[in-house]
């Protein structure tokens, strides 16, 4: 299966962008938070999902792995396809999502369009335990260093030059202190997005 697609951004519309890989458009549904950190002309990486169906292969592509994975298990529940899952991830934040399953709040799962009361009960039943290991992945306190690599790897790995992502990083670092990667990770792609 496709797990990533690496590429120049040939466009970027409401609900998908292409990223042409080796001479290949290919069709990526996103997020708008995703197709936000996308720039027609540049290189992109996304983290994706394939979707068969009889009738279709549809490529789904997130910032990401973090929001992929939250994507491929909110389909395990019955009656969650991949156009729901996307919407429920266009509404909240990966970290949310995970708080409101782990809290067992519904009226922030219900302001997704297209989850119900009871399909929001549904989340919370099947997939508390679920995101909970999830979460337990997430190193909440990993060492400094060990954050400031994996981002800036993952930085690199998204297009940003070396040194680029290393300044962003540092900053985000020196102004939160945080340790949890994927905290860091989303405020230095902020920081990066805003000198673009």
């Amino acid at each position: 299966m496709i797990s990533s697609v690496r590429g120049t951004v040939a466009a970027v519309s409401l609900d998908h962008a292409v990223v042409e890989v080796g001479g290949v458009g290919f069709a990526v549904q996103a997020t708008p938070h995703t197709l936000a950190t996308l720039r027609r002309g540049e290189e992109a990486a996304l983290a994706t999902a394939l979707v068969v169906r009889e009738d279709s292969l549809t490529l789904f592509g997130f910032a990401d792995t973090e929001a992929r994975d939250l994507f491929r298990l909110l389909q395990t529940v019955s009656g969650i396809g991949p156009r729901l899952a996307l919407a429920t991830l266009a509404v909240l934040e990966p970290d949310q999502l995970r708080a409101a399953l782990a809290d067992g709040n519904i009226t922030i799962l219900t302001q997704v369009p297209g989850i119900g009361r009871k399909g929001a009960e549904r989340l919370i039943i099947e997939l508390r335990d679920k995101v909970g290991a999830v979460t337990s992945g997430a190193e909440p306190a990993a060492p400094v260093g060990h954050v400031r690599g994996s981002v800036v790897e993952a930085l690199v790995g998204l297009g940003f030059a070396v040194k680029q992502a290393e300044q962003a990083v540092d900053g985000v670092l020196a102004r939160n202190g945080v340790s949890d990667t994927s905290a860091v990770l989303r405020e230095a792609l902020t920081t990066l997005g805003r000198k673009r």
